[in-house]
């Protein structure tokens, strides 16, 4: 009986509102036809009758025009006529109508002022009214306006007729839709059903059962026995799933964004993480007409959106889509992702001189070149530095803003931008854990005096809880850098540093990529998706056999143009790969309106045309280079179909492009040549590790690279994927956040009341 009324009551239900949305709709459509109907007669009368009224306007005497009204007033659903002169005062009117006329329709003013035609509907006392006013012209001149009311009660009345006996027709056919359905329903379905969850009943509550119990009823016994089969499928897999979970917890096993967000949940418990960042996540662009989102190339976003979505954070970034003040709410938020939101992204504003002086002045024209040993000299200027403090001011404020409320956030600040936020963050809000990591390298402790301001940078960082830098010798030379400029107590026992009572500890967290696919899968599962090399020289507009590519930003520490005469000199060595070898650089241009940078560029654009001169013959030419930014997608065909893949950083704190050509290689194929004054050589140990200043070791690296055993590249790639693959994004991210959250606070000193900087 309860079976039966919970399928006939919610049937019954649905076939009302069927009843009532079928009425309503042809009611409405019904109702809008006839409005038009009217309109359209109403429109044919008035054009005929105003040429007979604009003569009628000149004549002194309104005696003819007031008959004229009166012989119309008789027509059939006809309510009136009125005239109106340019001053909206009637000056003729069917009799009768004056006394339900109070007040003037808006159509008549909106007519003469417009001048053309206005249609209206209204209610004239409890009657419902149609409108139609017409503008009345003599030589070009508006003189006033002719209206013309309709009653139009009769639609009402002939809608609601309607409305009726669509109703009651609508309802007799699915009443009798329902008796059989339910009838037919009662026979064949419910009574078997109701013994199906019987059995089952049974089986969840773990007693005996038999085959014999299910129903008689060919139709439901597979259905029995697929249930059966399923519930001791989901036992296994949940006896599987804690076994996994045991194992995990207890080793080193591959880390997932699912594995991330519960480590985060379970580390971070109730606590909210904050992320701070110069580039934001997600950005507003203008495309013709419209909006489109984009995500910003950045490893960032893929390591730290897992944390985020995990416990409901908030990503404060530099706002620098043209169309990013049109997405967000009044305090400058907007949930993200957009198909799926999930944590809340702040967005900072900054102005054009800000811009200029925080970021392209005094970050990557000081602190880039200061960081990174490549002869490049830094520019420190005081107007730069100014803004780099006011920056880190203005994004601080924003950060306190959104932490206000929270009790004992967790902070994670990324990159050289922002030396002066920890500081700032943990003299309004002690409570807080504060992170910062390093993504450039930190030089000796002579190279960052040659900053006027290092001690005010040394200081900021310090206000960390922890500091995080992509590998120990970075951690080593901060220790150094920071004992020699500042009076603080530098623990090497345990690479932490104290300075005015707080303590703070300096780790290394090698940053990696993500690496989709365990070693030794087929390239033929993503052959459909990436061109064959001879699709990409064709593309390209070269022949040749061989190919070596390089993906960088222009940027002086990349070392490029040293990668250029490595080939270079490769050719000369080695002629017989004179027509074989070509060398596709991939170079996204940077920091373009920097001098140093487009000077960069120019030399880049230069040293390859100089070398294909040299070289170049027939449809072969050794260098390609290609200068635009490309997708992950773009970039991964020419990973996937290289013979190597050439890394000459001069200095670089990891370069990630390192480990993207090796987890692009499900193929087990390729070669590494990469710079030992990259992070990322500690790692790929496996990778042809060569000085980039070295030109003959260049060449020769490229040779063995080409002329390497197939069976040595394959295992050479293979431990390399087996590293990248077990110490993943996912993980650097893990170990970040554990370290952060073991650190204890002191809870002695209080929490300040934020009060935002002008």
């Amino acid at each position: 009986m309860r079976i039966s009324l919970r399928l006939i009551i919610p049937l019954i239900l649905g076939v009302v509102l069927v009843a009532l949305l079928s009425a309503y709709f042809q009611v409405k459509a019904e109702k809008r036809a006839r409005r038009d109907d009217l309109q359209q007669r109403t429109k044919v009368l008035a054009d005929s009758l105003a040429q007979s009224v604009e003569p009628l306007l000149q004549k002194p005497s309104r005696k003819e025009l007031q008959n004229l009204v009166d012989r119309l007033g008789s027509r059939e659903r006809l309510a009136g006529v009125v005239v109106y002169d340019e001053s909206e005062q009637a000056i003729a009117m069917t009799a009768g109508l004056a006394d339900r006329l109070a007040k003037r329709p808006d159509a008549v003013g909106w007519a003469i002022s417009r001048n053309q035609s206005v249609g209206q509907f209204f209610l004239l006392g409890q009657t419902p009214m149609h409108v139609l006013a017409v503008p009345l012209n003599q030589d070009g001149l508006v003189l006033g306006a002719l209206a013309i009311f309709q009653d139009a009660s009769y639609i009402n009345a002939q809608s609601a007729r309607l409305w009726r006996n669509t109703f009651l027709r609508v309802l007799v056919e699915t009443l009798f839709i329902v008796l059989v359905t339910l009838l037919i329903m009662r026979w064949s379905f419910v009574g078997p059903i109701a013994k199906t969850a019987q059995w089952i009943r049974e089986l969840r509550a773990g007693r005996p059962v038999e085959t014999r119990s299910l129903p008689a009823a060919g139709l439901f016994r597979p259905l029995a026995q697929e249930v059966t089969h399923l519930a001791r499928s989901l036992e296994t897999a949940r006896a599987a799933a804690e076994e996994e979970a045991r194992l995990r917890a207890a080793g080193e096993s591959f880390w997932t964004p699912e594995r991330l967000r519960v480590h985060v949940q379970t580390t971070l418990r109730e606590k909210r993480l904050f992320v701070v960042s110069n580039r934001e996540p997600y950005m507003h662009i203008r495309r013709g007409k419209g909006v489109e989102v984009i995500v910003p190339a950045s490893g960032l976003v893929t390591a730290l959106e897992p944390i985020l979505r995990a416990c409901e954070g908030t990503w404060v970034a530099h706002g620098a889509g043209d169309a990013d003040r049109e997405a967000v709410d009044k305090q400058d938020r907007l949930r993200v992702p957009p198909d799926e939101p999930q944590y809340t992204l702040r967005r900072v504003w900054l102005t054009k001189e800000e811009e200029e002086g925080y970021y392209y002045g005094f970050a990557n024209e000081g602190l880039w070149p200061l960081c990174h040993i490549a002869h490049t000299r830094p520019t420190f200027r005081a107007s730069d530095w100014e803004y780099y403090q006011q920056a880190n001011r203005k994004f601080a404020d924003a950060l306190l803003e959104e932490m206000a409320g929270t009790k004992e956030p967790a902070v994670l600040v990324q990159d050289y931008h922002f030396a002066l936020l920890p500081r700032i963050l943990k003299e309004q809000r002690p409570d807080a854990r504060v992170a910062i990591f390093w993504h450039i390298p930190w030089p000796n402790p002579q190279a960052f005096g040659i900053c006027p301001w290092q001690r005010e940078l040394l200081d900021g960082l310090l206000g960390a809880d922890l500091v995080g830098f992509h590998i120990q010798s970075h951690c080593n030379y901060f220790l150094d850098t920071v004992e020699s400029a500042l009076e603080s107590r530098v623990d090497w026992d345990h690479f932490a540093i104290n300075q005015r009572g707080h303590l703070t500890r300096v780790r290394p967290f090698p940053i990696s990529v993500t690496i989709s696919e365990p070693a030794g899968d087929s390239l033929a599962k993503s052959g459909a998706v990436y061109l064959e090399r001879a699709a990409l020289f064709k593309q390209l507009g070269v022949e040749a056999t061989f190919m070596g590519v390089g993906v960088d930003r222009v940027d002086y520490t990349k070392g490029v143009l040293e990668r250029f005469r490595g080939i270079e000199r490769f050719l000369e060595k080695y002629p017989g790969y004179r027509g074989q070898f070509t060398f596709v650089q991939i170079g996204a241009p940077s920091r373009t309106h920097i001098k140093r940078y487009q000077d960069l560029l120019g030399e880049v654009e230069s040293e390859a045309d100089r070398i294909n001169g040299r070289f170049q013959r027939g449809n072969w030419r050794p260098i390609v280079f290609v200068k635009r930014h490309h997708t992950h997608r773009e970039i991964d065909q020419y990973y996937r179909a290289a013979d190597l893949c050439m890394v000459t950083s001069l200095h670089d704190g990891m370069n990630l492009v390192a480990k993207e050509f090796v987890a692009a290689r499900e193929d087990e194929g390729g070669t590494l040549v990469l710079s030992r004054f990259a992070g990322a050589s500690r790692e790929l140990r496996d990778a042809l590790l060569v000085n980039p200043y070295d030109v003959e070791q260049l060449a020769d690296a490229i040779r063995f690279a080409l002329e390497m055993d197939p069976e040595e590249k394959k295992a050479r790639m293979r431990r390399m994927r087996h590293g990248v693959r077990e110490f993943n994004i996912y993980r650097w991210a893990a170990d970040l956040i554990k370290e952060l959250s073991e650190i204890r606070l002191d809870p002695s000193t209080p929490v300040k009341d934020h009060q935002p900087k002008p």
